[in-house]
């Protein structure tokens, strides 16, 4: 199966509805001519919406941050997959570390969410990651297996083709430090080593690079062998610089 570069970008808690109008316009006519890159926006919830109807009939998808994994509840605060799919998003983020670390998310959750997102139609961008003590403590391959397989657990092999991980070294993120390329295709490789010997479609999921993602970096971590795009934090927020990891993108594996 060819594996398509996937260039997402994560705009977190920025953007007001007419800033992000403003940015998507700004962006919509740079990856126009770009072929052989999938290329997804993940607002916040708010311009949604707006989103979808900006993006429609272009080649940028839309993309959620979070999803709960209940259809409907008592759950302030939350949204449900049925309320994306009405706004017509195509996918979700689920799992990223800052809702893990900020907000208390756990493998558990994250178990639960992934097979209700994939039950909706939604594509999922599954993430993943180790800390820096982790790191340093020689424990990555070790938590990003737990992490895999903890949220892998209750889907049909099937639909493994249908997830994207996204692996973030939670020491990267936001911080302007990047994982060095032999790091990051490690790293890559063995999340593709892991699933792979969960399902015999394993090894056809896209694994993504997260972590302080640059115009200036990205064609070194998307020329990386199991490097099949990236999760893009604050570069995401300038039409050129996310047009330019896009167009450093445009290699089928």
């Amino acid at each position: 199966m060819t594996r398509l570069p996937l260039i997402a970008g994560n705009w977190k808690m920025h953007k007001t509805v007419a800033q992000a109008e403003a940015l998507i316009q700004a962006l919509l006519p740079r990856v126009a001519a770009l072929e052989g890159v999938e290329i997804a926006i993940c607002p916040p919830f708010t311009a949604l919406a707006a989103m979808v109807d900006s993006a429609r009939g272009s080649r940028v998808a839309v993309y959620a941050q979070n999803v709960h994994e209940a259809p409907e509840g008592a759950f302030t605060g939350e949204i449900s997959t049925a309320m994306l799919v009405e706004l017509e998003v195509d996918g979700v983020v689920i799992g990223h570390s800052e809702r893990r670390a900020l907000f208390g998310e756990t493998d558990a959750a994250v178990a639960r969410k992934l097979p209700a997102a994939l039950a909706a139609g939604l594509r999922p961008i599954l993430c993943v990651g180790e800390s820096e003590a982790q790191r340093l403590a020689g424990e990555t391959e070790d938590h990003l297996r737990v992490q895999l397989e903890a949220a892998f657990a209750a889907v049909d092999p099937a639909q493994y083709p249908d997830v994207v991980v996204a692996y973030e070294p939670i020491w990267a993120i936001g911080t302007g430090r990047v994982a060095t390329a032999e790091q990051a295709q490690e790293a890559a490789a063995f999340v593709r080593e892991v699933l792979a010997g969960l399902a015999p479609g394993g090894a056809d999921v896209r694994v993504l690079y997260g972590g302080s993602v640059s115009a200036e970096n990205a064609a070194e971590l998307l020329a990386l062998a199991d490097v099949d795009g990236a999760l893009v934090g604050g570069a995401s927020l300038t039409p050129d610089s996310f047009a330019a990891i896009a167009a450093a993108a445009r290699s089928p594996r």
